[in-house]
């Protein structure tokens, strides 16, 4: 059965973060999210949102803050990070971006025809004397920033 790009709500999007996703919860909002299914299953979701890094949240850039799939779904991150760009650039976005973990090779992103640009020091977290937070299991991670191909 081949695979088609079908809407979701940011919950239906959450609850299958929170499923399959290997080391993050769901974020915090979004712009839009999507899914990925194979006939009527949900096998795959990508969540949209503004840049998590203040200085690219420039009004025309975009960030895919989560991608999700269920496990031998293949070609579906793929496919989600493709068409996660066509929707941003359908709603006026000039950039979409997004990061891997520093031991994870980026092929469902190359496949995309994304490509590196940065790559990430780990980062010591969010929590400051002044506001704690609680690791979440990613800080102290070296991490790459991939850009999607150019309109």
């Amino acid at each position: 059965m081949s695979l088609r790009v079908v809407p979701v709500t940011y919950a239906e999007a959450c609850s299958f973060i929170t499923d399959w996703h290997r080391h993050h919860r769901p974020p915090q909002g979004h712009k839009f999210s999507m899914g990925v299914a194979c006939g009527e299953v949900l096998v795959g979701v990508a969540v949209v949102g503004r840049p998590v890094a203040r200085m690219l949240d420039d009004g025309q850039t975009l960030e895919v803050t989560r991608v999700a799939v269920a496990d031998g779904a293949r070609n579906a991150c793929s496919l989600l990070y493709a068409a996660a760009w066509r929707a941003a650039k359908a709603l006026g976005y000039r950039r979409l971006i997004t990061y891997t973990q520093g031991g994870e090779s980026g092929a469902s992103l190359r496949a995309a025809g994304w490509r590196v640009v940065a790559a990430r020091p780990p980062s010591p977290g969010w929590s400051r004397p002044s506001r704690p937070r609680t690791d979440r299991g990613a800080d102290g991670i070296a991490r790459q920033r991939w850009h999607a191909p150019e309109a």
